[in-house]
């Protein structure tokens, strides 16, 4: 069963990837408010969207494993939190291009910025504490807790693009106060983070997974050391 939901994952993401692409390359205008390289968006705000995406389910599965200390929750949020960290790197990378671009520079250290590379390195503390600890219960538990303190990060990081009007001078999309793109370009950005969602997922799925298998070879391992 995973793995006919592993294949209609794939074939969906392909295919709805493959037409993203086609509409943003060849459908698109070349250049919108003097700027060749906008065509980025469609990759950098999808990708931030996923990855908050993924630290939100992430935050549910932790809460749910200090309720229950059920170690399966834990799994799966160890797997959603790496696969959407790679989104958000993807995010803070794009974002840097974007800017060289768009206003001449790689980098800024205002707030919106500035609070994205936090929520990035609380999570990559989150992956490196993963691995400093063995003992799965204690690990599990000190992770959960991380997980939930970065999530309040990623509430910060949401509205700080509404609070701070700095080098991006208002939000993009039009569900924000303020936002709003010309018509018919802002649809593949939604388009976009399907498809990347259903990426995700299939990264996710295959990554918890191996955590599962571990934990069983983990659990062995204890059995006949006990014995």
């Amino acid at each position: 069963m995973r793995n006919k939901i592993l294949i209609g994952l794939a074939l969906f993401a392909g295919a709805l990837l493959t037409w993203n692409l086609y509409t943003v390359f060849m459908v698109l205008p070349d250049q919108v408010l003097n700027v060749g390289a906008y065509k980025i968006i469609y990759f950098h705000v999808p990708a931030a969207f996923t990855a908050f995406t993924g630290f939100i389910t992430a935050l549910v599965a932790s809460a749910m494993y200090l309720m229950k200390g059920d170690l399966k929750y834990d799994a799966f949020a160890a797997g959603v939190t790496e696969v959407a960290l790679v989104f958000a790197t993807a995010n803070l990378v794009s974002g840097s291009i974007w800017a060289r671009f768009a206003w001449g520079i790689w980098w800024t250290w205002d707030a919106r910025l500035t609070s994205m590379l936090v929520c990035w390195l609380m999570y990559v503390g989150y992956v490196m504490l993963r691995g400093a600890i063995s003992e799965p219960t204690t690990r599990a538990r000190l992770c959960a807790v991380l997980s939930i303190i970065g999530c309040i990060n990623v509430a910060f990081v949401y509205k700080s693009i509404e609070w701070y009007r700095t080098q991006h001078p208002s939000p993009v999309m039009g569900f924000r106060e303020g936002g709003g793109m010309s018509p018919g370009l802002e649809g593949p950005i939604y388009w976009n983070w399907l498809a990347l969602v259903a990426i995700g997922t299939i990264i996710a799925m295959v990554r918890m997974r191996q955590e599962e298998v571990a934990r069983e070879i983990d659990s062995l391992r204890r059995m006949a050391h006990a014995h």
